[in-house]
């Protein structure tokens, strides 16, 4: 018979890329990992894994044992939290991937309070420039920012977010002003690379008169770290194009000044993703959710 501990063996050598990569993942040795693997083979009499030096591949037993891991963990852990919470304590573990920029501003913060209201919960937190399920299989909850494509996952959206275009004040007085997008054209424009997404297109739509202006930039400087392409602009080099929550202390302080405003570009909200419906996930997902709402509606 199974146990939860070969679930948990097995779920995290169906992640991983090789045996060696989940032996890291595991905290043992390779050699450690094959023997076991060989001893839950022969509990089944089922061959799980196809396996060689660099990579291992599952079987149709192993590919349906892996669908059926995550759900079974999953519902082991909410009973096991049913079981040990009151209604002021959270146990189990949750693991959170997040943008690297608004990760470390805001999520790092966000999550270690929470770690001090509940300190009976293990949480990890993966920060990353490409988000995704197929990068972070066992992350609970992924935040994303920005246009979304293609996801089967549930959207759950934390907080508003609106994009624009700034620069610094001492460039901006150097230059003729921009009235319209179009103008871009003669400016220095710096760019972001990130999600995958084609952010050398800058959309526009007219808040009056609702024209669309969609304008590819050819951008002086390039980077896919936005606190280095935040200093380019601070440096007075160019007309950035950047989410609210990353630019607003600096537009605030008059280190920038937006640009544009009789435009609007597309909002960037600040959504969670999730596997399953609410009333379906663990307990602890569930509050962290609400309790990221509340926090992001005060920054």
């Amino acid at each position: 018979m199974l146990s939860s501990l070969d679930l948990h063996f097995f779920y995290a050598i169906a992640t991983s890329n090789s045996l060696s990569a989940a032996a890291k993942k595991l905290n043992v040795t390779p050699p450690t990992v094959t023997q076991r693997l060989q001893t839950l083979e022969a509990k089944l009499s089922l061959k799980l894994v196809e396996r060689d030096f660099r990579r291992s591949k599952l079987t149709t037993s192993g590919k349906k044992l892996a669908s059926r891991c995550k759900l079974i963990l999953d519902e082991i852990d909410l009973l096991t939290d049913e079981l040990k919470e009151d209604q002021t304590s959270l146990a189990g573990k949750l693991t959170v991937l997040a943008p690297l920029g608004f990760g470390e501003k805001y999520i790092a913060s966000i999550i270690g309070d929470f770690s001090i209201k509940y300190p009976n919960l293990k949480i990890k937190l993966l920060l990353s420039d490409h988000p995704d399920k197929a990068s972070s299989p066992e992350a609970d909850i992924i935040i994303y920012i920005g246009e979304l494509k293609n996801s089967s996952m549930r959207r759950v959206v934390l907080a508003k977010n609106r994009r624009l275009v700034c620069a610094s004040p001492s460039y901006l007085e150097s230059t003729d002003k921009i009235e319209s997008p179009e103008l871009l054209s003669n400016h220095k424009c710096i760019a972001l690379v990130e999600n995958n997404e084609d952010t050398m297109q800058w959309s526009f739509t007219h808040k009056t008169s609702g024209n669309i202006s969609n304008i590819r930039i050819e951008p002086s400087l390039v980077c896919n770290v936005a606190d280095a392409v935040k200093l380019w602009a601070l440096k007075d080099l160019g007309i950035i194009h950047r989410s609210e929550w990353d630019v607003r202390q600096e537009i605030e302080s008059g280190r920038l000044q937006e640009i544009l405003t009789d435009y609007k570009l597309p909002d960037a909200d600040v959504v969670a993703l999730l596997n399953d419906s609410e009333k379906d996930r663990p307990r602890r997902v569930n509050m962290f959710i609400k309790y990221l709402k509340s926090s992001l509606k005060e920054l």
